[in-house]
């Protein structure tokens, strides 16, 4: 376990996993494979749901590209281990507070349930680096908002308050600003509070499939992210990141 996540354990039945790497809690592959070990240990025992928060400004800023984040064995490994998050038995609730961004909004939607604040921002950031969504997005975007929904977020690289998103099904519950930990605390006890075998067998009803779907999605994702890494437009679109600039990309 790395130290830049924490495990806690309330009232015996919700589980508590903190990310640790303000303000950004950018992820590499050592921290999401300790969150799926940490949430298989969880579920391996009474926890009953588990929810998913970080320390900082941000819930997620998704891979730091300055260290490594945009080659494509670090991508292709660490979508073997989000998948894994898809296979938790019991319910997964991110705590969305700040902004989601990138690969970061791809962690919060492979949650089964997404808490936030009208102050929090869902950014689906990929076109406008010149580059394509990974961390299961084709997938499980569609899966919450819609295909034709999902397809203007990703193409348009929209950036959504926490009330458009819970207009659109993307959050769940919208919490008071500051509020949004332990009002996701609060949500992941109304699963707790059910019959834990009831809900095990709902969630492998409606999601079971859901993981193998979203292997063969990831695959097409790290394909299309190797081929888009070596165009001009990429490295036009990372440069205007890093210098809070508008890109000017021009298509090859």
């Amino acid at each position: 376990m790395t130290d830049d996540l924490s495990v806690e354990t309330l009232d015996g039945f919700v589980g508590v996993l903190t990310m640790r790497r303000p303000p950004d809690n950018f992820f590499d592959l050592e921290l999401v494979r300790a969150l799926a070990d940490a949430a298989e240990q969880l579920a391996a025992g009474d926890t009953r749901a588990i929810v998913i928060g970080s320390e900082g400004k941000h819930f997620c800023a998704g891979a730091d590209f300055t260290r490594g984040g945009a080659s494509a064995d670090a991508a292709r490994l660490l979508y073997v281990e989000a998948v894994r998050l898809l296979e938790i038995p019991i319910p997964i609730v991110a705590a969305v507070q700040g902004s989601a961004v990138g690969g970061g909004l791809g962690l919060a939607c492979a949650a089964d349930f997404r808490v936030a604040a009208p102050s929090s921002r869902f950014h689906c950031n990929f076109a406008q680096l010149g580059f394509h969504p990974g961390f299961g997005l084709s997938e499980t975007l569609p899966l919450i908002v819609g295909q034709q929904r999902a397809l203007h977020i990703m193409c348009a690289a929209q950036r959504l308050t926490g009330d458009e998103s819970l207009a659109i099904g993307l959050v769940d519950v919208l919490a008071s600003d500051g509020e949004v930990v332990p009002a996701a605390i609060e949500f992941a006890r109304t699963f707790a509070a059910m019959g834990p075998l009831a809900v095990r067998s709902i969630k492998q009803t409606l999601r079971g499939g859901l993981p193998d779907r979203v292997r063969t999605a990831v695959a097409r994702e790290a394909a299309e992210q190797q081929r888009l890494r070596d165009t001009d437009d990429f490295r036009i679109g990372l440069a205007a990141s890093f210098e809070r600039e508008r890109p000017t990309f021009i298509g090859r």
